[in-house]
């Protein structure tokens, strides 16, 4: 099953900013649960055929989701996103970053702030979330990274797995 739209990548180099949109066949609920429960986000994630594993989370306002993006060849690099504020099946505001296996940020890559929101359309869920970097050389830097590829694969692997699951009981 194709996803309703495609996901929609804008960047803004003034306001040092990403915004990303995508509308999935799916309800809030269950797209809100795949964005704030690592048993389903360690399904998407991750974009192949790379995958993410989660080692913590506590999805919480001053939480955090601790979780490595793992390579074919078992390579691990670290991310960690920190819960700021959460709207219960609204939205949730986070600080992403790159970090150590200990969660320790990495001052040398770049993080950003951001609001995620689920809003219910007539035929689903749209998620928009917005990224601010405190830099336009570290918003460079993420799109250097592949952040509109990587986002684009795990956004469309999200649409599969609503697709696969739409009829069983995990959502």
């Amino acid at each position: 099953m194709s996803s309703i739209n495609k996901t929609q990548v804008s960047k803004d180099l003034k306001e040092r900013s990403i915004l990303v949109s995508r509308e999935f066949d799916a309800p809030v609920a269950n797209v809100w649960r795949a964005f704030t429960e690592s048993e389903l986000l360690d399904q998407w994630w991750g974009p192949a055929p790379w995958r993410a594993e989660t080692k913590s989370m506590n999805f919480s306002v001053g939480g955090f989701w601790l979780y490595a993006m793992i390579s074919p060849e078992n390579q691990k690099h670290w991310g960690r996103m920190n819960y700021i504020a959460i709207d219960h099946l609204k939205s949730y505001d986070a600080e992403d970053c790159f970090c150590d296996e200990e969660g320790n940020i990495n001052p040398d890559l770049p993080t950003s702030k951001g609001k995620n929101v689920f809003t219910e359309t007539n035929t689903g869920t749209r998620v928009e979330f917005k990224l601010i970097y405190p830099t336009e050389d570290a918003l460079q830097k993420i799109v250097e990274l592949g952040f509109e590829q990587g986002i684009t694969i795990c956004f469309d692997q999200l649409e599969k797995l609503f697709s696969e699951t739409r009829n069983k009981s995990q959502f």
